[in-house]
């Protein structure tokens, strides 16, 4: 007498189930072992039947409800998850390199941060022990300053001014993303937009072991042109009419922060941010792990981002005077 054996084989699960029979001959040499086989049979053929249904349907169900393939990604794509994460941020930890050309050289400096939105509360300390306090709406809307420096006390300063932006490309209230931010959203003072739609998801790339994609903007006709405001603005009204940021612009015409152009009055103003332009993003949490800006000179800047914990609850107190192990 002869009964059936069921395997079931899977590969790939749940992309695909195989089936197969194994046929085995069950001795019936007298009544005992007869008796025996044709009740072995007669139980075993209805359990394997339900055991076919279960592992049939479980492989259908498998490949019906399995785990959708991982998403395309695409320039579109990219732009949206990576300004959505930027927009969506509550709470910011990280540390920050920056590389930026200065008069003479380049400037290094390692920044540890904490920065709150809404309202915006940020403490940095840099490598050299410097720290900065800022709470929007407080102390006259100046930073708390430690210089680490003789005489060692803790002044008030116009985030703004020109002691702040010392050395340094951007101002605190650009701490963290909203650089890139910038970039990618572009200013509504800005009538060209071409350089914002240059940027394409130029692959995939390792940075300090993360994962990350690579959004690159290739911009050739990147130049200095000559503007005349019609009535006076200052520095920063002109860089963002032009999204290029203020620091080339004061560089060019040796001019100084808070400086005011008069009407009529001719000055050179790059007319993007960069030439090249490349940030690798995390495939995790969608934030810039890199920032790298090229121009006419070569290398503008670049900015690395370790140690990133975004939207995790930083106590208030963490943004007041005299908090544990601050000297400010």
């Amino acid at each position: 007498m002869s009964c059936f054996c069921l395997t079931v084989q899977r590969r790939g699960f749940p992309a695909s189930a195989s089936i197969s029979f194994t046929r085995y001959l069950v001795p019936a040499s007298g009544p005992i072992y007869a008796g025996c086989a044709s009740t072995y049979c007669s139980m075993l053929l209805p359990l394997m039947n339900r055991l076919l249904c279960f592992v049939t349907g479980a492989a259908f169900v498998g490949i019906a409800l399995g785990a959708a393939p991982p998403e395309k990604m695409t320039t579109a794509v990219l732009v949206s998850r990576l300004s959505s994460a930027i927009d969506h941020l509550k709470t910011l930890r990280c540390t920050v390199r920056a590389q930026e050309r200065m008069e003479g050289g380049y400037q290094q400096a390692r920044t540890q941060m904490k920065i709150a939105y809404n309202p915006l509360r940020l403490y940095l300390r840099n490598q050299k022990g410097v720290e900065v306090l800022y709470t929007a709406g407080q102390n006259d809307n100046e930073a708390f300053v430690y210089p680490n420096s003789f005489p060692y006390v803790t002044v008030s300063l116009d985030p703004n001014g020109t002691l702040m932006r010392r050395n340094q490309h951007h101002s605190i209230f650009q701490a963290g993303f909203g650089t890139i931010a910038g970039l990618l959203h572009g200013s509504p003072q800005r009538t060209d937009h071409s350089y914002e739609r240059s940027f394409r998801y130029a692959g995939d790339t390792t940075v300090a072991g993360r994962p990350s994609y690579i959004l690159r903007s290739d911009f050739p006709q990147f130049r200095y042109v000559t503007y005349k405001p019609a009535k006076a603005e200052t520095i920063a009204q002109i860089a963002d009419k032009f999204g290029c940021g203020e620091y080339r612009i004061l560089e060019r015409n040796n001019l100084s922060y808070g400086a005011t152009v008069p009407a009529g009055k001719a000055v050179q103003v790059p007319n993007a941010y960069g030439r090249r332009t490349i940030v690798c993003v995390d495939q995790t949490t969608f934030l810039p792990l890199v920032v790298q800006v090229h121009d006419d000179k070569g290398l503008f800047e670049k900015f690395e981002f370790s140690e990133v914990v975004p939207n995790q609850p930083i106590a208030p107190a963490e943004f007041q005077k005299g908090y544990k192990g601050y000297k400010i």
